[in-house]
């Protein structure tokens, strides 16, 4: 059966002649199983796990190179957490992408993530296919990502919605499976189902039977064919997204839907939201998986990056100031500066930050996710945040902490401002070390320059900006009974945070 005979959607118009494609990048996740290095506040995607790029610029720059008959418009269409958007518009202008950066105002997983994509890529009247892919995954293989992705456009013409599946080289219960269903052209297949993630004993059933492949969770779709979907198993999704782009504004050069309107959206994943659907006798849509063996990994966890990394004659891979010594199959990273020395041991990971060290066994790296789950329970900010946190402005460093104080080093990039703000339960005292401070100190505004220092009263409005053209470094000493993030009031914000 060739491409041209498969099943085409009946509520959306199939155009063979289609050829714009539009790259979105699914970029909401959490990571928490690279913790301590991933955290809530600055994900995986973020990070530079392997190789010299974060992930998510590895990914931006996945589509590099395909072409041919091809149109891929302008850039792609990236879609992020509201505590992400400013550090994956830093990533994007540092890599030279023109992206279209999607807010979500809230977590609601991929499938509502996919369906805003899909409004955002109709804006120029135009519908295109859309390469949906994770931001967080490697890929060692661009040639063969092209190829498959050539294949799944050549179905997703037709009206298909098609996915890149894995063919598994050992069981793995990390990944979710797609079972194949009749063979089509160019080594694809119709989806016979989704399966969740089995436990070891069916994963090696999968595997043998040679029928099962595993889930990339990267799709090839027309835009229309994904809203009517959408529309159809999940109105309420669809709704829901619908009404938040309209209800939609552009701040900092990014598009933030409505956030009443997208938050009535139920949370779900594609997979769960359409692609289980497709296999019902009344479903009018196909589903197809297209072969691809690219050297892909989700870098799930930290097995799967030692996996994924150069090793030394031992089997040990590295990141940061690492010494093995006797040591074999180990993964170790120095996140934080700090040498980290590894002596004799086997098959652990090791990982350090300025605010945690993680030891594991590498056959037990799935635990993280619930020792990440302790810690949230413990309310301990390691969960979420690093000693480093990144801000629209800038970022600041939690230098020291004890009872009633704590210490930061904030530094606010030139033309930057922090939002106009009060405090309930805390009181502050500034010090400028290195360039010029423009304060907002009730009704009044001055300058403060190097070895300068203000104090701001609790209950007080205020505002730090930085009118120099170099990086402003204050030391912030907060006092007061209660120290946490949350006690922030917001008059004005230039990135939208007010509300």
């Amino acid at each position: 059966m060739g491409v041209g005979e498969l099943d085409i959607v009946e509520t959306a118009e199939p155009s063979t002649d289609c050829t714009r494609l539009v790259q979105v990048i699914l970029a909401g996740g959490s990571g928490t199983r690279l913790w301590p290095v991933s955290r809530e506040q600055f994900p995986k995607q973020l990070i530079d796990v392997v190789g010299d790029k974060t992930l998510l610029q590895a990914t931006m720059g996945r589509m590099k190179g395909f072409g041919g008959e091809w149109d891929l418009g302008t850039g792609p269409v990236i879609v992020c957490g509201a505590e992400h958007y400013f550090t994956t518009c830093e990533q994007a202008r540092d890599s030279g992408v023109t992206a279209r950066v999607v807010v979500e105002p809230s977590r609601r997983d991929t499938a509502p993530a996919l369906t805003l994509a899909a409004l955002t890529a109709q804006g120029d009247g135009t519908d295109a296919i859309l390469v949906a892919m994770p931001a967080d995954h490697a890929i060692s293989d661009l040639d063969a990502l092209h190829t498959a992705i050539e294949v799944a456009a050549r179905y997703a013409q037709t009206g298909a919605i098609a996915t890149l599946g894995v063919p598994p080289d050992q069981p793995d219960t990390g990944f979710g499976y797609i079972r194949l269903g009749d063979a089509l052209h160019d080594g694809a297949h119709r989806i016979d189902r989704f399966v969740e993630k089995p436990a070891a004993e069916l994963a090696a059933q999968y595997v043998e039977a040679g029928n099962y492949w595993w889930n990339s969770g990267m799709f090839v779709v027309r835009a229309s064919v994904w809203l009517a979907m959408i529309e159809r198993f999940q109105p309420a999704i669809h709704a829901a997204c619908v009404e938040a782009f309209k209800s939609a504004k552009t701040v900092d050069g990014c598009l933030i839907p409505g956030t009443a309107e997208f938050e009535r959206s139920p949370s779900d994943s594609i997979d769960y939201a359409v692609m289980e659907h497709l296999g019902r006798s009344d479903s009018p849509f196909t589903g197809v998986v297209v072969p691809l063996e690219a050297g892909w990994s989700d870098l799930g966890s930290w097995d799967a990056v030692w996996q994924a990394m150069e090793k030394d004659e031992s089997g040990n891979a590295s990141n940061g100031r690492v010494l093995f010594e006797g040591a074999t199959a180990t993964y170790a990273r120095s996140q934080g500066g700090r040498l980290v020395a590894c002596v004799g041991t086997t098959n652990l990971v090791v990982v350090e930050t300025d605010d945690a060290v993680l030891v594991a066994d590498r056959s037990r790296v799935q635990d993280i996710k619930g020792l990440v789950s302790r810690i949230k329970r413990d309310k301990s900010p390691e969960a979420d945040a690093h000693r480093k946190v990144r801000r629209p402005w800038g970022f600041y460093d939690s230098i020291d902490h004890g009872d009633r104080f704590q210490v930061k080093r904030i530094v606010v990039n030139p033309g930057a401002r922090l939002s106009l703000q009060m405090h309930h339960h805390r009181a502050e005292h500034w010090t400028v070390v290195c360039g010029t401070a423009l304060v907002t100190r009730g009704e009044e505004q001055f300058l403060l320059g190097e070895n300068e220092s203000t104090y701001i009263p609790l209950g007080v409005r205020h505002r730090l900006e930085n009118p120099g053209c170099v990086p402003l470094q204050i030391i912030e000493v907060q006092s007061g009974a209660y120290l946490g993030e949350d006690d922030i009031v917001r008059f004005d914000d230039k990135y939208g945070r007010c509300g």
